[in-house]
């Protein structure tokens, strides 16, 4: 049996997505799956024992898959969906300019994408959707990423490095992105969240990339001039290195970011702090504790996409201390 997976992005939601694999190969075990891509999204893929083959667009074939499940609405992904020839198609195609479903599964999800009451009062997850579009039954199956013995050995160094016992070692990300600049929250409480953990013994391994180099140097400063160590990945890590840093401390605390995904896939406990987003669509997997904003209904999901001073400092260092055990 031959299926056509379709996920082009964003890459926190194809994490998200990777949980339907061992249903689809539960359900059918001889299947082999092809998973279609964007370029920046491909290294998720990677080393995944459930993914015979990944592409990237432009995709196109002359062969017919059994099933095509598309999980995305982008104009390339159902250019794809509409292109391929499959027995059966589920999830989303496009009609004069808009998307639709293939199939009745599929429309609860796309309809909480363009009504912003249905979007605020949803409380299921977003693979219980993506399960319901596919026609699976979820049971919590999980997300996974796998890494190399190259990427596990790359971590395994920077622990010995820098003399780092990973029990004891905190993982801080707080990146927003530029659509959603109220995701991350204010640096003065990650400043104090820090000086909170050293106090207590911990170490924190702070997570970035380029557009935090600045933010996270002068961050990183005046913590030294405090007497505070604290340790950084480099912002010009590949995905797959950034990964395999993931994988190392004992908690994860972070903004709903594609951190927040790639931590629940390695099965780290993990503290997320909700300014903008629906801390209901995220499946926690019973290692997820979740901190929601006081004011994340004035925000969400109508002015999701506006920046407040107030709203990104309405979480306190002590609530988030509160749930790190």
């Amino acid at each position: 049996m031959e299926i056509l997976i379709i996920k082009l992005g964003a890459k926190g939601d194809v994490v998200r997505t990777l949980s339907v694999l061992p249903a689809i190969k539960e359900k059918f075990p001889n299947s082999k799956i092809t998973w279609v891509t964007k370029n920046s999204s491909s290294k998720i893929l990677e080393n995944h024992p459930l993914i015979d083959s990944i592409k990237t667009p432009p995709f196109s074939t002359e062969k017919k898959f059994d099933i095509l499940y598309n999980f995305d609405i982008e104009k390339e992904a159902t250019d794809v969906a509409k292109q391929v020839s499959a027995e059966k198609k589920l999830g989303f195609s496009e009609e004069f300019g808009y998307p639709i479903s293939f199939n009745q599964g599929a429309e609860y999800y796309l309809n909480t994408l363009f009504d912003d009451d249905l979007k605020r009062e949803n409380k299921k997850t977003y693979q219980e959707m993506m399960f319901s579009l596919a026609e699976l039954e979820f049971k919590k199956q999980k997300p996974r990423i796998y890494l190399t013995e190259n990427e596990k050995s790359y971590a395994q160094k920077f622990l010995q490095d820098n003399n780092l016992n990973p029990e004891d070692l905190v993982g801080i990300h707080m990146g927003s992105g530029k659509r959603w600049p109220s995701k991350a929250w204010a640096p003065n409480k990650i400043k104090n969240l820090i000086i909170e953990l050293n106090k207590i013994g911990k170490n924190v391994l702070l997570f970035g990339g380029p557009d935090e180099i600045d933010t996270h140097k002068k961050l990183v400063g005046e913590l030294k001039s405090e007497g505070i160590r604290m340790y950084k990945n480099n912002p010009n890590n590949t995905d797959r290195e950034f990964f395999s840093l993931i994988s190392l401390p004992s908690t994860i605390v972070c903004s709903d970011s594609f951190a927040l995904h790639i931590a629940l896939s390695f099965e780290k406990p993990t503290i997320c702090l909700f300014f903008v987003t629906s801390p209901d669509e995220i499946e926690g997997y019973g290692i997820l504790k979740k901190v929601v904003s006081p004011m994340l209904y004035d925000y969400f999901p109508e002015k999701s996409d506006q920046y407040s001073e107030e709203l990104v400092n309405s979480i306190s260092v002590s609530e988030v201390l509160s749930k790190l055990n």
